[in-house]
């Protein structure tokens, strides 16, 4: 996605159009725009013609860029589960793994970062009733993985805000849920994660239509990414005025919700409770 913008900048910077770098690459002015929007990937031959028709002269800048475009060409570590991962969910785990900060809204169940292997298992099964066995296993192994995120050694902020349903809502057999939050007391203690609870005595709030994500990136190039899921994928919005809207709901959230020094305290009543 940066190499895209950067590639967009030159373009425009250069006075060429859509049309003239298509026709230096015998191509279609379409593959340009999607080279742009990194919603293809980046052939090395064509980097190199589009930079020297840009006006990129400088030797060591062409192979710098060139560098960047091989090592973005290769398949994350997910790549390994593309068995079992939708082509939707594929980008999420990419927006994931390269964000400084991840926000998030969950009104259903523990959001897949924080989940224990047990609970992880339940949800997977209760929204697949008819998958195979070993296709669940993969999936939850894949969940698990995700979870190294949290561990790395800069970690992304990760700020999520739970409804009060996600804490009620079992997901099967009790020891499950104390498992789940336990797992869920341990995570709030963390410096890199924030949660907050939506208890059931705030009310209505501005985002009861579903659980969405808030993605920010470390570098200029990129916009905040909001990604909103549904029963059928995910639609992912990166234009300022759309992903506003998800920041202001969420912020309005965060301050309506008990605030994150208290959540320890609700998770552990409510671990008492089971």
């Amino acid at each position: 996605m940066v190499l895209g913008r950067r590639l967009a900048d030159l373009r425009e910077q250069a006075g060429t159009t859509f049309e003239e770098a298509a026709a230096a690459l015998d191509v279609t002015h379409a593959t340009i725009r999607r080279m742009e929007k990194a919603q293809v990937g980046l052939k090395v031959p064509y980097v190199e013609k589009l930079l020297r028709l840009y006006g990129v002269s400088d030797t060591d800048e062409i192979d710098g860029f060139i560098g960047l475009a091989r090592e973005a060409n290769r398949p994350g570590w997910w790549h390994r589960y593309r068995d079992v991962l939708p082509g939707w969910f594929s980008a999420f785990v990419s927006l994931e793994a390269e964000a400084e900060q991840i926000r998030a809204y969950e009104p259903h169940y523990v959001p897949g970062l924080l989940q224990t292997e047990g609970y992880a298992r339940a949800v997977l099964r209760a929204g697949m009733p008819q998958t195979p066995d070993e296709e669940i296993d993969r999936l939850v192994a894949l969940r698990v993985a995700r979870q190294e995120l949290l561990e790395r050694k800069e970690p992304p902020l990760y700020w999520a805000v739970l409804d009060e349903t996600v804490l009620r809502r079992p997901p099967g057999p009790r020891a499950v849920m104390r498992e789940q939050l336990d797992r869920l007391i341990e995570a709030a203690a963390l410096p890199q994660v924030r949660l907050q609870v939506m208890p059931f005595a705030a009310g209505l709030h501005p985002a009861m239509y579903g659980p969405f994500h808030l993605f920010r990136f470390p570098v200029p190039e990129l916009a905040d990414v909001a990604c909103a899921e549904s029963l059928v994928g995910a639609a992912y919005f990166d234009q300022r005025d759309d992903v506003s809207v998800f920041r202001e709901a969420l912020d309005r959230m965060c301050a309506q919700a008990a605030p994150v020094h208290r959540t320890e305290a609700i998770l552990s009543a409510l671990r008492k409770e089971i």
